[in-house]
């Protein structure tokens, strides 16, 4: 793995962490959703226009249906993440979601991408499985929440793996530029999502008069976390990338434990390094 693929997805699990921390503390719906596209496509789409002005990329049907398939699976992702932040606790949720996808994003990877796993990554994976069991309670006395947040985690994760391997294949195979695929994207979740924002207008001025400044912060470095993360795709295999973004669970379980309030630092924060752990096996192998 490139150095400069190394920092950008590091880049991107920083930006990943911070923006999850405030969706979790704002504790909103599809609405809040629908805002974040919203705001997110004013402040992006004119660099799309700009790169479609001045690129003159090719965008034909194929290019289309990828972009929407994209935007229907990251909606998906992110409408499960947040009833799972209502749910449950951001230090297990966040964790167990993080997990799950690099395990299916290789996969996948393998089985439709044709990449190569060695028995490192393998090892490395197996070493994931181990420390999100331990860090969501083991065979211990769990908490009230434990198996909802395991749920939302897992169902997120599934989305995670999707997406990845989808949007890989978009940008590595197709060509799609990561900003463009990643800016249409938001703007097809901005036009889904409407018609529940019209519905649900007195809960969104409520968000943005009382949060406006965590909102424009989800709403700026959330687009930004992928497409760094996008860009690393674009010359570095699925097998390094998805897993090395998930070191980002090492900050979120930080910011859950005590900034949230979470508790259990501790022992969460120790199974959370083993994850790392299994993350450097899996982007080193």
């Amino acid at each position: 793995m490139t150095i400069s693929a190394f920092l950008l997805v590091l880049a991107a699990a920083f930006c990943h962490a911070t923006w999850n921390f405030f969706v979790k503390r704002l504790n909103g719906g599809a609405e809040l959703a629908w805002l974040f596209a919203m705001l997110s496509s004013a402040i992006y789409l004119p660099v799309a226009i700009f790169i479609f002005i001045h690129d003159k990329p090719t965008f034909g049907l194929l290019e289309f249906g990828f972009v929407v398939g994209s935007a229907i699976i990251h909606l998906g992702y992110f409408l499960l993440l947040q009833a799972g932040y209502r749910s449950g606790d951001l230090s297990l949720v966040y964790p167990t979601a993080r997990a799950t996808g690099p395990l299916l994003s290789v996969t996948l990877a393998v089985l439709f991408l044709g990449e190569d796993i060695s028995l490192q990554v393998a090892c490395g994976a197996v070493i994931i499985i181990i420390g999100v069991v331990s860090l969501t309670g083991g065979f211990s006395k769990r908490p009230s929440n434990f198996r909802t947040s395991l749920l939302f985690g897992i169902g997120s994760g599934t989305f995670i793996g999707c997406y990845t391997v989808w949007d890989a294949h978009a940008v590595s195979t197709v060509m799609i530029s990561p900003l463009i695929l990643e800016i249409t994207g938001l703007v097809c979740r901005a036009v889904f999502l409407t018609p529940v924002g019209l519905r649900r207008m007195h809960t969104v001025k409520v968000f943005w008069k009382e949060q406006k400044l965590a909102i424009f912060v989800v709403a700026s470095i959330s687009p930004l976390a992928y497409v760094l993360v996008l860009y690393a795709m674009t010359f570095t295999p699925v097998v390094y990338v998805a897993p090395l973004r998930e070191s980002s669970v090492l900050l979120t379980v930080l910011m859950g434990s005590v900034l949230l309030h979470e508790g259990d630092l501790k022992r969460r924060l120790s199974w959370a390094v083993v994850i790392f752990l299994g993350v450097i096996l899996l982007a080193t192998g």
